[in-house]
């Protein structure tokens, strides 16, 4: 608990020193970018063109004429990206120490030949300039997919395959590794829930998903010795550009398992106060295969809900994220009736445990029966950056708490034979230096505090109290068509858990452990062309 205070001692006098220098700066960093985006074939204007500045987490699209404005920016270097389907997307740092007019030309293209990941890197880079591999899922990329779930549309991407136990369970894994050795990131917080389980997925919106970032290699340099195989980020929120109002709305239906997908988001931007709100519904019956027709109790419903509030100036930004995610899964047992072979399932017959054969409703119906299990994942997180002087710091604070319950007695459904209470909090603090002949460095530190409680009948895994810092240093030298990246880091975990005894039996012994690991890394990535 005392090195929790000391954290947030410290990042309370960093927020304190980050809001005098932003008021001595913010009088002076006011620019604007502008210009005009056309197709190269036809010099005709591209309207509704995208332009993205992802460190600023700030953006706008183009009119009917083409132009484009970005008002109210920090100066700076920025990685810009400019987007339009059907076109190559332009990837491009540009001084904005300036108020300045910038005009691009898109040629056609079937491919997307370069975009943006914020992935594995201390500041936005172009996929071209890193020398781990990452792929970019747009949005109506996911959607254009049919899939039972968002890791099962990600295993399209070579390299990646996923462990499934029914329609709404999948875990990801990254050329043969999973669990906890793949990070999922969920709007800049690392996502804990008992990852070491395959029989619950990922715990989030899936329906949300605004974009997917798959990095495939180790990434420990800015995540520790957990994304020793890779990371999958997934971006829920994205800004929607300046003086906007915009929505999306989606439902879809599966005729297997009469799975029924609803979702809506609607999202703002006034003047740099940016909001956003969605929800998901999702519900499916028991699926069907050709060896056992209809699978008793595959059947799973799940609801969850989120938003964003912050704001977008130019002494940077801060948003704060809040998210719920609800599910209700069955666990498939497999019993069957001896003589006709059909699925049977538990009932209680007058205060006795009794088995009966399944029926059509119970195949139809999207309440699962017992054994099922209830995830509830809730988070609150702020992300923030803030511009001092020439150099920056970015600040990421959540809190997560994680509930799995597992229910087998049919004679007290209400009874919780398995209940696992994680509580998480992580922090992410980075001080990025300005770029000078083009080096661009950065330090931080991060890692998290948690909590595992077991309030079941049974117990699995021991209670524990768990402790992990890191300290890193990233550098990222560009030279033409020769991008050069590397850094080092420090980790510490200290573990405590607690004695579990049974009926005089000593289940769990007590014990604590301390780690500590240096690792490096170094890479480069070479431009051959532009195509």
């Amino acid at each position: 608990m005392k090195r929790i205070n000391i954290i947030f001692t410290v990042i309370i006098i960093l927020l304190q020193s980050t809001n005098l220098f932003a008021q001595n700066t913010s009088r002076s960093a006011r620019v604007t970018l502008s210009g005009k985006i056309t197709a190269s074939k036809t010099n005709t204007p591209l309207q509704a063109a995208s332009v993205y500045i992802p460190d600023l987490k700030t953006g706008t699209t183009t009119d009917e004429n083409g132009n484009y404005v970005l008002r109210n920016l920090s100066d700076g270097k920025y990685l810009v990206e400019i987007s339009f389907v059907g076109f190559t997307s332009i990837v491009e740092t540009i001084d904005l120490s300036d108020s300045i007019q910038k005009n691009f030309i898109l040629s056609p293209s079937l491919i997307e030949n370069e975009t943006v990941t914020i992935t594995g890197v201390s500041t936005a880079t172009s996929t071209r300039k890193t020398p781990i591999p990452v792929n970019i899922i747009r949005r109506e990329n996911l959607f254009n997919n049919v899939a039972t779930n968002l890791i099962d549309n990600l295993t399209r991407i070579p390299g990646v395959s996923q462990v499934t136990t029914g329609a709404s369970i999948s875990k990801p894994f990254i050329r043969g590794l999973g669990y906890n050795r793949v990070l999922v990131i969920n709007d800049a917080i690392r996502q804990e829930g008992q990852q070491f389980g395959d029989e619950h997925g990922i715990e989030i919106d899936e329906l949300n998903a605004s974009r997917v970032e798959v990095l495939k290699g180790p990434a420990s340099l800015m995540y520790g010795s957990d994304a020793l195989a890779g990371v999958i980020n997934i971006i829920s929120f994205q800004t929607v550009p300046q003086a906007t109002i915009k929505g999306n709305l989606l439902a879809g239906y599966n005729t297997n398992n009469r799975q029924r997908n609803l979702h809506a988001d609607i999202g703002g931007n006034s003047n740099g106060f940016v909001w956003g709100l969605s929800g998901s519904y999702k519900a499916a019956a028991d699926y069907k295969n050709k060896y056992d027709g209809y699978v008793f109790n595959s059947k799973f419903n799940e609801k969850a809900f989120g938003g964003y509030v912050g704001l977008n100036k130019n002494w940077g930004y801060t948003h704060l994220y809040v998210s719920k995610f609800d599910q209700a899964v069955g666990l498939i047992e497999g019993e069957r009736d001896g003589a006709t072979g059909n699925f049977l399932k538990l009932v209680n017959s007058n205060g006795v445990e009794a088995e009966t054969i399944v029926t059509g409703k119970d195949f139809t119906s999207i309440n699962p029966f017992i054994p099922k299990q209830k995830i509830q994942h809730f988070k609150i997180a702020t992300d923030n950056n803030f511009k001092l002087v020439n150099n920056k710091m970015t600040l990421v604070l959540g809190y997560q708490r994680n509930q799995r319950q597992e229910f087998a007695n049919v004679l007290a459904p209400d009874e919780k034979a398995l209940y696992f209470d994680l509580n998480t909090v992580n922090y992410n603090i980075q001080y990025h230096f300005s770029e000078q002949k083009n080096w661009k460095t950065s330090i931080g530190v991060n890692g998290m505090q948690q909590t595992n409680k077991n309030k079941g009948i049974e117990v699995l895994i021991p209670e524990y109290s768990l402790f992990d810092i890191g300290g890193f240093l990233y550098t990222q030298k560009r030279m033409d068509k020769l991008t050069l990246s590397g850094g080092l880091r420090f980790d510490n975990r200290s573990l405590n858990s607690k004695q579990l005894v049974e009926n005089t039996t000593v289940k769990f012994p007590s014990f604590k452990k301390n780690f500590s690991n240096i690792s490096g890394s170094a890479g480069l990535a070479y431009e051959i062309s532009k195509a």
